[in-house]
């Protein structure tokens, strides 16, 4: 169960590991989601007697997730440190210290199990069935103190960035969410470690620990994990799409006010299921357009003189100034569209520049006594978006 969800946050990161090719952490972030996969996967039972009968040895499946399991560590902590970032020189030699370290445990790994005796088939309980086989032995210790040695630095590492990242929103939430999930590996190791250590002191009323209670703290570690990488990228993207959202239905009194206003190029012509993003920046482009060619029937002194008379009403500045600029499109679309019309001799400066403008403008016209005049839905700009 554990390994689907990771898979589900893997999938969710296969656009940025097949087009990260300039952002080498979304590969490395999905690597280490797939280690994590294969982790839950190759450690199941059924699978364990799966790979077990394919090679045809007794208990092959244990060096290999224990080899996994030390892969994905060593993922860990190359993340972190490039995530932390610091100088060239400096992630450089962490890079070979996790290499060589972690390399050289899962070569151990496999040279123990060479050299013991593992004839007997464990599928649930290798852990503490063979606590006190020599060179077994060995292999479970060597394999849990690199996990938590790992786990202790990638925690460390975590929860020294967390006081870096306060006030950065989804990032934070995923720093936090990843420190809860690795200190929570503590608790594996212990629950781990503890039987085996009373093996070797001819107790074997702890085995359920390993049995039963560490499988239940690795479900959890693994969907803390997987959520703790999703939920930056996933946050981030959710919140872009509900400002766009917002600001697309901001501009709609606007987009409607101007939809008489002669296009100076060309629509493009968007089909129903298209992006949000798309249309919003049809909407932008068509009201800055239309603005644009109907820049030469605003009259500046009418603009001005409605401004001043919402301050004196007790209008904001910057309300006043979206009032009057609002009233004096309405009334230059008007004027435009008369026959014989000429623009004014004196052309004013460009009446919104950036995206609040054009959401107070949007607003302001809303506002205006005639805006339902203007609410119409076979306008230029909604039927080509």
């Amino acid at each position: 169960m554990i390994a689907v969800v990771l898979g589900i946050g893997l999938c969710y990161k296969i656009p940025a590991f097949v087009g990260g090719g300039s952002n080498p952490l979304a590969r490395q972030v999905a690597g280490l989601l797939l280690a994590a996969c294969c982790v839950f996967f190759f450690a199941a039972p059924s699978t364990i007697a799966v790979v077990n009968d394919l090679t045809g040895i007794t208990n092959f499946s244990a060096p290999w997730v224990y080899s996994i399991l030390t892969g994905f560590c060593a993922s860990c902590l190359l993340l972190i440190v490039k995530w932390r970032g610091g100088t060239p020189e400096s992630i450089r030699q962490a890079t070979w210290w996790v290499y060589g370290s972690y390399g050289t445990i899962i070569e151990a790994l496999w040279v123990c199990f060479a050299l013991g005796d593992h004839s007997v088939e464990r599928l649930r309980d290798f852990d503490t069935y063979y606590a006190t086989t020599p060179w077994m032995r060995e292999m479970i210790l060597l394999y849990l103190l690199g996990h938590a040695v790992a786990v202790l630095i990638t925690s460390a590492l975590l929860w020294n960035w967390e006081k870096r990242v306060r006030g950065t929103g989804w990032l934070r939430a995923g720093v936090v969410i990843l420190g809860i999930g690795y200190a929570l590996n503590l608790l594996y190791d212990a629950a781990k470690l503890t039987p085996v250590i009373a093996r070797w002191n001819g107790r074997s009323d702890l085995d359920w620990l390993s049995t039963n209670v560490a499988p239940l703290i690795a479900g959890v570690v693994g969907l803390l994990i997987a959520v703790g990488f999703i939920v930056p990228h996933a946050g981030e993207r959710m919140s872009q799409r509900l400002t766009a959202r917002r600001e697309y239905r901001v501009l709609g009194p606007l987009a409607r006010a101007l939809a008489e206003v002669p296009a100076g190029s060309a629509p493009v012509a968007l089909g129903p299921f298209a992006p949000l993003e798309l249309r919003l920046t049809r909407r932008k482009t068509f009201i800055r357009d239309a603005l644009r060619q109907l820049q030469p029937y605003v009259n500046p002194a009418e603009r001005d003189h409605v401004e001043q008379s919402c301050i004196s009403q007790g209008k904001e500045p910057a309300a006043a100034k979206a009032l009057a600029a609002a009233a004096a499109i309405t009334a230059a679309v008007k004027r435009s569209q008369a026959p014989g019309t000429q623009a004014p001799a004196q052309t004013p400066g460009p009446i919104a520049d950036t995206i609040s403008d054009l959401v107070s403008l949007s607003r302001a016209v809303r506002k205006l006594p005639g805006a339902p005049a203007v609410r119409r839905t076979n306008t230029q700009e909604s039927v080509t978006s």
